[in-house]
């Protein structure tokens, strides 16, 4: 048994059958993780699903920006 790197969820595998960069994937989250170490057990998220990580938190801070100009625009607009 092995908790998910992303969720801490537990993963129920069998160890034993498990090598180096053998992928699964998290059945409460669906991360796509893969074994980096055999002993002891360890899982780390796919560099996949890491740069989708970056690109949604790129978007979120994209969003903020985009709200504080329209915040912005609404109060010059206001002030004519």
């Amino acid at each position: 048994m092995v908790n998910c790197p992303k969720c801490e969820a537990a993963i129920d595998v069998d160890e034993e059958e498990l090598d180096e960069g053998d992928p699964l994937i998290c059945e409460e989250c669906g991360a796509n993780l893969s074994v980096s170490s055999v002993s002891p057990l360890e899982l780390t998220p796919d560099t996949e699903d890491l740069a989708d990580e970056e690109e949604e938190d790129d978007d979120f801070e994209d969003d903020d920006e985009d709200d504080a100009e329209e915040e912005e625009e609404e109060e010059e607009d206001e002030w004519k």
